[in-house]
């Protein structure tokens, strides 16, 4: 009940917001950890590029305790924004300060970048519907920035080896994806999300098993398990033109 009761400042970071780099990256570090997924790691002097570009956003409470923060990024000449590496502190986490950076981070991309469609990657049911109560749809691999940097980024995640597997079509994580130029009001997308959000639980579940087991399972146990014991190749599923399982 105490977190609920906190409220935050949440402001674009600049360059007084330097000496917070280091705790950032290791809170990252920490919870990609405890939640037994990768992440694309970032140095303190990354995250303090990003604060005196005026792209990232950064969280205090009513003390002026470091509460959170989430940044920019831009890829193929502008055309793609993500927003990455949003992290809360442990102590203010399920507090709702995780949907105000969000939203907050989404408004400096949008003002900044208005034309360039907003992109995230998530393993986690929590940040997809926070994505989805700001318009954000889920979309296959294809549909996101092909730069290389970005891909790139990805080469300390500990998946990136299923990436590379799935000829980077997919990954632990789900892809999101908001066109300024096509997309669905926020109330639709925050409305498909609740309708849906038992079966999304489901996917993620079955993806998290379905990408992992080849790398569980002997050679012999995976051809056997792709062809079946006939050796016929098995019909492909919505599974597989959606999620590219």
């Amino acid at each position: 009940m105490e977190n609920q009761q906190q409220s935050f400042q949440i402001v674009v970071a600049d360059d007084s917001h330097l000496g917070f780099a280091q705790i950032i990256c290791d809170e990252m570090a920490a919870s990609a950890q405890a939640r037994g997924t990768g992440i694309a790691k970032r140095t303190p002097e990354y995250i303090q590029s990003k604060m005196s570009e005026g792209k990232s956003v950064i969280a205090f409470n009513q003390d002026g305790i470091w509460a959170g923060f989430c940044y920019i990024e831009t890829w193929g000449h502008g055309e793609y924004v993500a927003n990455s590496g949003l992290i809360v502190a442990p102590i203010f986490r399920k507090s709702g300060l995780a949907k105000a950076i969000k939203k907050k981070i989404f408004e400096l991309s949008r003002k900044t970048y208005p034309d360039s469609k907003v992109f995230g990657l998530t393993t986690g049911l929590a940040v997809m519907k926070i994505n989805s109560e700001l318009g954000y749809e889920p979309v296959t691999y294809s549909e996101l920035t092909q730069d290389e940097a970005f891909w790139a980024g990805c080469k300390s995640c500990v998946n990136y080896e299923i990436l590379m597997s799935k000829d980077r079509k997919n990954c632990m994580c789900t892809a999101m994806l908001y066109d300024p130029k096509d997309h669905y009001e926020p109330e639709e997308t925050k409305q498909f999300f609740e309708e849906n959000k038992n079966i999304f639980e489901r996917l993620l579940r079955f993806k998290k098993w379905k990408l992992l087991k080849p790398f569980l399972k002997s050679p012999s146990s995976k051809n056997e398990n792709e062809t079946g014991s006939s050796g016929a190749s098995k019909p492909k599923s919505l599974f597989h033109y959606f999620f590219n399982l």
